[in-house]
């Protein structure tokens, strides 16, 4: 992995625009970051490419100030248009290898995956990190998937070398066993952006969780 990969997957916002529906997602993802946010990804499937490059470019002048990566889900060209440090890839999204020649090798990709196989099959075509789930059931995002529970996350971390960032119906009351399965890292959307107060939220999932 590139030096300009040396990411801290603890604590990974996923800054929803659909579910963050009529508040200020520049703002909670600041408040977010104050509170030990360590990267965000950015997803705005209900925006189109000029609404979604305009609020890529506020978030990621916000968080370059203090050091914090971002990713743009599914859109390598939003990505590359904003200086984002990577893009989270869906199954059904770009082949990681047209992204890579896109975006060259020291840009970050992460990959969506939800068995063995498909875990494998990331790492070997040189993803740097993979997104694991659902973990828990979740009503933030609609899938058939199977919950894998934290079994799947052991199940996976004694095959798999690159990190894993676990996602799915996550919050503080079932972080710490996330991370005590061999997740690198916990994502997150309601729990932060659905919460009363991110910066608070955020704060408690470090300490209750990831940092327990």
């Amino acid at each position: 992995m590139s030096p300009l990969k040396k990411i801290d997957w603890s604590l990974y916002l996923v800054a929803d625009t659909e579910f963050a529906a009529g508040k200020n997602l520049v703002h909670l993802v600041s408040e977010a970051v104050l509170g030990g946010v360590t990267i965000v990804q950015l997803r705005a499937k209900d925006l189109g490419t000029r609404d979604f490059l305009e609020l890529a470019l506020k978030v990621s002048e916000k968080l370059g100030k203090i050091g914090i990566p971002l990713l743009i889900n599914d859109r390598v060209d939003i990505a590359l248009a904003c200086g984002a440090a990577g893009v989270h890839l869906g199954q059904d999204d770009m082949p990681l290898p047209d992204a890579r020649r896109l975006l060259g090798p020291d840009k970050t990709i992460g990959i969506s995956v939800n068995t063995l196989d498909e875990a494998a099959e990331a790492e070997r075509l040189g993803a740097d990190y993979l997104g694991l789930g659902p973990i828990y059931g979740t009503s933030t995002k609609q899938t058939v998937l199977p919950v894998l529970g934290p079994e799947g996350i052991q199940r996976l971390r004694r095959q798999i070398r690159i990190p894993i960032v676990a996602i799915g119906g996550i919050n503080a009351g079932n972080a710490g066993a996330v991370i005590k399965a061999g997740a690198d890292g916990i994502a997150v959307v309601s729990a932060i952006l659905g919460a009363r107060d991110a910066r608070q939220a955020a704060a408690e999932l470090l300490k209750r969780g990831v940092r327990s």
